[in-house]
């Protein structure tokens, strides 16, 4: 009895320690430019937390599970201004961080992607939707929760061809980045059995739209823009240069439904998402931010969850168990979307599904009922195994 007793009060003693150690703290870098990007309309423009709003949303909750667990994370942020040096701000990140959250430009990303693959540093795309950084410049160190154009352009493609409005009116942008999404939209197309009908380009030729007579100019512009088109369901649009795209809702010579990047728009997340538990997730946002949460938002949350779950599941701070845990087959992570997300293993690209919005309300979530995988419906949208060029490194 007394040597039960005695091995009792030994176990408490050791339980007791151990919980009184110094909690396994685990840094996360939060890397992005800084200032903001202005948008048409008013109402959208991004506040100067997007993004990183949502990865300390993530980091408090990831706290909440790892005070069970003796661990504790901590967000460093650093934003980079121009001129700066990407590479060495990404390295002072390093130096304290297994794990940065990076909302970059590809080429910034590529450039510190490879200079920290060495350190064994895993770095998340939040914000670059390039395929190139999927395919042919695809990195080992490299996880990709913002989804491709192609996933994006597919998500869509799928819901208009499911609605019978398979013959697309495509008007492009003049920039590099309108271009690429056109390209998605083209690929889309020819998968999922739509025709583009007509294809025409919107010049960029600067001057200010938000003037007293803004409003007389566009009304007779788009409509002029838009006439003597052939026969066509629906107006797809590819301007992520933000020029054109929100003026021509209403504003078309012929009475049709506008898509793309404008009208029915496909996001990752959207204000408006309240289904599967996702209201109880924004409330909290809105709490925290008094604004409502962006995509771009639920891109860097959804990261840092991803560490969270890694390392809760590892029961380990340690950034190369986490990375292969990730990167392993049993690995998912929950995002408020009806489904566990699980990671591309030859790309490393986040499979998701993509919702589709109008503004106000969450029209459609995509993959859409009849198209079929045979191993997961999430990778019909965007480029599946058999067609990547990805090899990663």
């Amino acid at each position: 009895m007394i040597r039960w007793l005695v091995g009792l009060i030994g176990w408490s003693l050791a339980a007791t320690s151990a919980l009184a150690a110094d909690p396994v703290t685990i840094g996360v870098g939060y890397l992005g430019i800084a200032g903001t990007r202005s948008t048409l309309s008013l109402v959208e423009q991004p506040a100067e937390n997007d993004g990183v709003a949502g990865a300390r949303l993530a980091i408090e909750d990831n706290n909440t599970t790892g005070k069970f667990l003796n661990q504790r994370f901590t967000l460093e942020e650093r934003r980079i201004k121009e001129g700066e040096d990407v590479v060495q701000a990404a390295s002072a990140l390093a130096e304290k961080n297994g794990f940065i959250v990076a909302d970059l430009p590809a080429d910034a990303l590529l450039k510190v992607s490879d200079a920290l693959r060495d350190r064994g540093t895993l770095l998340f795309n939040v914000g670059a939707i390039d395929e190139r950084l999927r395919e042919a410049d695809c990195r080992a160190n490299v996880i990709h929760t913002a989804p491709t154009r192609a996933m994006l352009a597919d998500a869509l493609g799928q819901y208009l061809v499911w609605k019978q409005w398979k013959r697309w009116l495509l008007v492009v942008g003049s920039h590099d980045e309108d271009k690429l999404f056109a390209d998605a939209l083209r690929r889309t197309a020819t998968r999922f059995g739509a025709k583009i009908v007509q294809e025409r380009t919107f010049e960029d030729k600067g001057g200010a739209r938000r003037t007293d007579s803004g409003v007389t100019l566009i009304q007779r512009q788009m409509p002029v823009f838009t006439q003597q088109a052939p026969a066509y369901d629906v107006l797809v649009a590819a301007d992520e240069s933000e020029v054109f795209g929100a003026y021509l809702p209403y504003r078309t010579w012929d009475a049709r439904p506008v898509a793309g990047s404008a009208g029915l728009v496909p996001r990752s997340w959207d204000a408006a998402q309240d289904q599967w538990g996702a209201i109880q997730m924004q409330n909290r946002f809105f709490k925290l931010n008094s604004r409502r949460m962006t995509a771009l938002d639920m891109q860097a949350w959804t990261a840092v969850r991803m560490i969270g779950e890694a390392t809760s599941r590892t029961n380990s701070g340690d950034v190369r168990k986490a990375t292969d845990f990730i990167k392993g087959p049993d690995f998912s992570v929950a995002a408020f979307k009806g489904t566990r997300l699980t990671l591309r293993d030859w790309n490393l690209q986040l499979r998701q599904p993509i919702l589709l919005v109008d503004g106000r309300m969450v029209v459609s979530v995509s993959p859409q009922e009849g198209f079929l995988h045979q191993v997961s419906e999430l990778d019909t949208l965007g480029y599946d195994r058999p067609e990547s060029k990805c090899k990663l490194k």
